[in-house]
């Protein structure tokens, strides 16, 4: 049984966003994360996130899409079960993690 996937209205713009093979990555890869989205140490497959130069993303976790370049990054509602989708990003160096920083203010 995976977690409930929410996306903010963003996120759901950066989907929209991208082309149908880049959209069918995503899905497939949250998909994937959904079913055990905790920190890696915790045995699931999120990548915690912590400080960047401008932004302090600790709590958030990514999915990283290697081969096209995308970056997910989500939060966990623990109580709720629910992993919440904050930004869909190509991996601009940092620009995808100020980008989740700008939207969680």
């Amino acid at each position: 049984m995976g977690w409930i996937v929410e996306y903010t209205r963003e996120a759901v713009r950066d989907l929209e966003a991208l082309d149908h093979s880049q959209q069918l990555l995503v899905l497939k890869a949250i998909d994937k994360v959904s079913y055990n989205p905790l920190p890696q140490t915790e045995g699931g497959y999120g990548k915690p996130l912590g400080n960047f130069m401008s932004a302090n993303l600790a709590g958030y976790m990514k999915i990283k899409l290697l081969k096209p370049g995308l970056r997910i990054v989500y939060r966990l509602v623990k109580e709720a079960a629910v992993m919440s989708i904050i930004v869909i990003s190509v991996r601009d160096d940092e620009a995808v993690y100020d980008l989740a920083y700008e939207r969680i203010r």
